[in-house]
């Protein structure tokens, strides 16, 4: 990571806090017996450990889509940077909801927390692409297309609800000795226009394909 890249992601893990999720909350996917999942809250200072081993640091390659088969989203990845308040950006309000990555976070698969964020909701237009990301559990699996045409493969090992105002950012951006990814966005109860809570996803790199 450049000084530059690494100077705004500090900044970024002062001030980490997803906003932008208004509108109507969109309810977890039923899971196999019509049970909807739930995500655990709390937040420990790294990820819990995957169900698989974890696999080898890839070399840098932006990502350009996400697919996550347990919640239904196949999207596109923008690239987002800072905002001007110094937070990071979040992916426009709009009719097809993308989600993004982080630009000054490692790429997937590189060693380092990859960091994807993204609406539950989308205002008016609805649900957001990420509107049933609480509903994942341990050992699901996410799958990153790159730049390269390689993709990165990722296992789920922790998912959690947490404040915004006690946002993790150490645990979110700090360093990590492994290929790590991060999926954000809201959830908890609605607070004013937004929601009062964030949405994190832990997941660690498993396999990758050329």
């Amino acid at each position: 990571m450049t000084p530059l890249s690494r100077r705004a992601f500090v900044t970024a893990a002062v001030a980490a806090v997803l906003v932008g999720c208004g509108g109507h909350r969109a309810a977890p996917p039923a899971r196999p017996g019509g049970t909807p999942a739930t995500a655990r809250s709390g937040g420990a200072s790294t990820a819990a450990e995957p169900a698989a081993k974890p696999a080898r640091a890839l070399g840098r390659s932006a990502p350009v889509g996400l697919r996550i088969p347990a919640i239904g989203v196949d999207t596109p990845l923008i690239r987002l940077g800072l905002a001007p308040d110094g937070s990071v950006q979040v992916p426009p309000i709009a009719a097809h909801d993308r989600a993004g990555w982080y630009r000054y976070s490692p790429t997937p698969g590189q060693k380092g927390p990859s960091v994807i964020l993204g609406h539950v909701t989308v205002g008016s237009y609805g649900d957001g692409v990420f509107r049933h990301l609480a509903g994942l559990r341990h050992g699901d699996r996410i799958v990153v297309r790159l730049e390269n045409g390689g993709s990165a493969d990722f296992t789920v090992g922790d998912v959690r609800t947490v404040a915004k105002a006690d946002f993790p950012a150490d645990a979110v951006y700090g360093d990590v000795d492994r290929p790590e990814l991060r999926l954000i966005t809201c959830g908890g109860p609605r607070s004013g226009s937004g929601y009062r809570d964030n949405v994190i996803v832990f997941a660690v790199l498993t396999s990758a394909s050329p």
